[in-house]
């Protein structure tokens, strides 16, 4: 289209596709020689989803425009932020709701806000795929963006509640398949399936009026959008539905992509807002985050996206109120910071500190002197102990100890004078790990569930679950169970835990299963009482 500068990844491989495709841009992997580039007066993001907030915020800190695909990010709370940031210094902030441009949708919002189909009745979407499957976001997050979306336009409001139901199959972690419905007034009802589990691909959304019905089919090789009129004769003794011949809608059939490219630019030249502005990513973001919650809550009431607050008054400082559940402990020298989240029974003791937009699950324990950075989340059931400072971009799951003074980074590679803040790098921590003391973790890196890092290690690259990592770097030098035993095999190459019993299998390729539990299984209740405790290593 005649506008593209410059292209930049972090993986030369995708550099050297770019030259291909585009041989006029320049390449880097520099994200921060884009921003300081005067040239350069706007900037595409499509990027793993958790990583759109920092580079959006950072883009528009440099005084660019900028369109991101979907989701916006990954929390409202931050999705307001960049709405107000972008508000604040004139930017433009568009959100890649690409369904929002295909000329088919178009023609479909058009049917219905001139009242063809009549009073909506419920709309139906699926979007199914034998996909690529993602460890950070889960399908809803990933698949379901466009559909609500489009339906919000449709409606034209935000649902009064969200149920939603979804299943965890391939890692256990995040949900492959959901299904969710939207309750809006009006008793309109709206229906959304999901899956990257999925024997064929299909994507299609039925609107179902008093009148009409409308099928549009984004598969379908000819007649994409098509009508189904019926009648219904209810005053008949036996009320039946009757159809009648069938529509074809025709529209313009421009490239969606194109169209969405083509809005960017016309916006960034006409300062007018995008159809998909921030603030429509934001409504689509809580509709999103209601649905997650859903997920474990059923039959949530959605709480819709509140009016921007009004500016400060001058010397008064903006906040959001925390939440800390009142069966929470906070020492009176600990320091939480408004908008933080406390769980349940979770104990937070002398001069900790929790930031902002962080989530401490219930039944933690934070020890002396501990930090906890924006945006990084603690499960439940977390022992920390004293002076461990967790970092933005780390997330501990379940049951997972850390280590007095365990050692937590975001950035491999740090400069004290280049500027890193948009290139934090995550770290997860899996379900019943546990982190000696003095451990240093480099980030980027994922620890298996129940894994046993050494005192002192550093770790460097991924550990497997049930692994006893060692040294500097930390490499593996056994396994261990989930009771934190060195596991000896025995003449059938199985190993058993002499405290719980538990018999643990040998997959080869790295891999150990415990045969009595799968690994994202917490302990039962009747194994959490220690029964012994010994040295297993050394």
């Amino acid at each position: 289209m005649g506008s593209l500068h410059c292209v930049c990844d972090v993986d030369p491989g995708r550099l050297a596709e770019a030259a291909k495709l585009a041989p006029g841009a320049r390449l880097t992997q520099s994200f921060h020689e884009i921003l300081r580039d005067p040239a350069v007066n706007a900037v595409a993001i499509a990027t793993p989803a958790e990583s759109h907030a920092p580079l959006v915020r950072a883009s528009l800190l440099a005084g660019k425009d900028v369109f991101v695909e979907k989701p916006l990010c990954l929390s409202p709370r931050e999705g307001r932020e960049l709405v107000d940031l972008a508000r604040d210094l004139g930017r433009i902030l568009m959100v890649g709701h690409l369904l929002r441009y295909h000329p088919a949708v178009v023609s479909l919002e058009r049917l219905v806000a001139s009242g063809e189909l009549g009073a909506i009745r419920y709309i139906y979407s699926q979007r199914l795929n034998l996909g690529r499957v993602r460890k950070q976001e889960n399908v809803l997050w990933s698949f379901a963006p466009h559909d609500i979306s489009v339906i919000l336009a449709l409606t034209g409001q935000p649902p009064l509640e969200v149920k939603a139901h979804g299943g965890r199959y391939l890692h256990h972690q995040v949900e492959d398949a959901t299904v969710v419905l939207l309750s809006f007034p009006n008793n309109v009802k709206a229906h959304i399936f999901v899956s990257w589990l999925h024997p064929f691909k299909e994507q299609k959304l039925v609107v179902v009026g008093e009148r009409r019905m409308a099928v549009f089919n984004d598969l379908a090789t000819t007649g994409k959008l098509v009508l189904h009129p019926f009648t219904y004769e209810a005053e008949a003794a036996n009320p039946q539905l009757a159809p009648q011949a069938t529509e074809n809608v025709e529209y313009d059939p421009a490239e969606p992509l194109q169209r969405e490219c083509s809005h960017f630019l016309e916006c960034i030249q006409t300062r007018r807002a995008p159809l998909t502005d921030g603030d429509e990513g934001l409504r689509v973001l809580s509709v999103l985050e209601a649905c997650q919650k859903a997920l474990s809550v059923p039959g949530t009431a959605f709480e819709p996206e509140p009016a921007r607050p009004a500016d400060p008054e001058p010397g008064q400082k903006a906040t959001s109120p925390r939440s800390v559940h009142p069966t929470a402990t906070i020492h009176p020298s600990a320091c939480v910071d408004e908008g933080a989240e406390i769980g349940a029974d979770t104990r937070i003791w002398h001069f900790c500190h929790v930031s902002a937009d962080s989530t401490v699950g219930s039944g933690c324990s934070l020890g002396q002197n501990c930090f906890v950075a924006p945006g990084v989340t603690l499960g439940h059931n977390v022992k920390v102990q004293n002076n461990v400072s967790l970092y933005t971009g780390v997330t501990i799951e379940d049951d997972v100890f850390l280590g007095p003074s365990c050692v937590f980074t975001n950035v491999s590679n740090p400069r004290s004078q280049v500027e890193r803040k948009a290139l934090y790098e995550p770290t997860l921590v899996r379900r019943g790990a546990s982190i000696g003391a003095n451990a240093t973790i480099v980030c980027g890196v994922e620890i298996g569930s129940y894994a046993f890092i050494a005192a002192g290690a550093v770790v460097t690259r991924d550990v497997p679950p049930y692994a006893l990592m060692s040294g500097v770097p930390a490499r593996q030098v056994g396994w261990m169970s989930r009771h934190g035993h060195r596991l000896i095999a025995d003449h059938g190459g199985l190993y058993r835990c002499p405290e719980s019993g538990f018999t643990y299998r040998d997959e080869g390729s790295g891999r150990l299963t415990c045969l009595d539990l799968p690994e994202s299984t917490a302990l039962p209740e009747r194994f959490r009482k220690g029964t012994r405790s010994f040295r297993s290593f050394k």
